[in-house]
């Protein structure tokens, strides 16, 4: 753990900031350091878990918690409880306060008035990762290979922690409910309370011979890649939960979640805007003038469309049902097509002639805004 960076270093932030602050710092980061957007970057991968690990721990309250106040080992399963207590006062230990308070009235300082089974079932933990999309897959879905580190069950000992042939023992101290009774001097005289059993650790069980493969943990990391389904639809910055894909449990407690998070490169023609698509498509003058069948294209492929005589610039139409399909859903969005007329460079000493000629022709109602921006001005100066 020496050599591990401050989570909040690592995400860029200080202590005490939001969790708005947490997540869109971890998009930032995941974004920056993503394998797939840095593949020549042999350090991404490091960085984008590093930034993982922090933010799985810093969107945690309760672990945020632990980790505020004892650091790395508040959160790694690997250290132990990761605080002592605040030294004695004539023999007295501070740090077991909160246990004599329980005995005598039901509840320490803050605490709830039962210690939790060490036994009963835990659900695993949740786990988090990125997933880069190209813009049509998002629209359409995608089966993705995600690769994930996991805490899984040790195969070598069946998930108990002791090695194969043996089983873990009852602690003969507590007799397996994890907890022993002491008595102790206090400045209110001598009190008797329960506290963890420091044989087992509060565990009920000892292994006195443990598993080679795990250390005695019965669970052991393992990196495994899984296809994943993304469903039509889904937008840049959502985030997919996978059941039962997470950490296993403790105690043969439920597996946790993998929570996907999407990031969805952009597209050199089309734009999203909620489920429906937005594309700019430049005509000439003359097609604007005289109405044309243009060619636009959909997500779907291409489509014909019949524009108007007389289109003006930035002019707007619905191509209804032409967007994104709804996740989890029939219904689809619908596709808005903005034209834009582009002005002509470069024209030669003819093309220019044929054009003063055509304007010279036009009269002004063919301009009817021209005309009426002129009468308003002459009307306001004329006042």
């Amino acid at each position: 753990m020496a050599d591990k960076r401050d989570y909040y270093e690592v995400l860029g932030l200080q202590k005490g900031c939001s969790e708005d602050d947490i997540k869109k710092a971890y998009r930032k980061k995941a974004k920056e350091h993503h394998p797939d957007l840095n593949p020549d970057d042999k350090t991404a991968e490091a960085k984008f878990k590093e930034a993982s690990e922090a933010y799985e721990v810093l969107s945690d309250s309760e672990k945020r918690s632990r980790y505020d106040q004892f650091g790395h080992a508040g959160v790694d399963p690997s250290a132990g409880a990761g605080a002592g207590g605040f030294g004695g006062f004539n023999g007295f230990d501070f740090g077991d306060i909160g246990d004599i308070f329980e005995g005598f009235f039901g509840g320490g300082f803050g605490g709830s008035s039962r210690r939790a089974n060490p036994n009963a079932p835990r659900r695993g933990d949740d786990l988090r990762t990125t997933v880069v999309l190209e813009f049509m897959e998002a629209c359409k879905g995608v089966k993705k290979d995600v690769s994930v580190s996991s805490m899984e069950h040790c195969s070598e000992c069946g998930g108990n922690g002791a090695k194969k042939g043996t089983s873990p023992q009852t602690c003969p101290d507590c007799g397996g409910s994890g907890q022993i009774r002491v008595q102790q001097r206090t400045p209110f005289g001598a009190m008797t309370s329960t506290k963890p059993c420091s044989r087992c650790s509060g565990k009920g069980k000892i292994i006195n011979d443990p598993c080679n493969k795990c250390s005695g943990s019965g669970r052991i990391r393992s990196t495994q890649k899984l296809e994943v389904e993304i469903p039509a639809g889904i937008d840049d910055g959502q985030t997919l939960s996978v059941r039962g894909k997470g950490d296993s449990g403790v105690n043969g407690g439920p597996k946790g979640d993998l929570n996907i998070t999407v990031t969805v490169r952009p597209d050199p023609i089309f734009k999203r805007r909620g489920y429906d698509i937005w594309v700019e498509i430049p005509i000439t003058y003359t097609q604007a003038a005289l109405g044309d069948e243009i060619t636009v294209p959909t997500i779907d492929g291409k489509v014909k469309y019949d524009l108007a005589e007389g289109t003006q610039p930035n002019t707007v139409f619905r191509l209804k049902g032409k967007g994104v399909q709804q996740i989890n859903s029939k219904s689809r969005g619908d596709q808005y097509v903005e034209v834009t007329i582009e002005v002509p460079k470069n024209l030669s000493k003819v093309h220019k002639d044929i054009l003063k000629q055509l304007d010279d022709e036009l009269s002004e109602k063919h301009y009817e805004k021209r005309k009426g921006f002129f009468d308003k001005l002459k009307d306001a100066f004329d006042k």
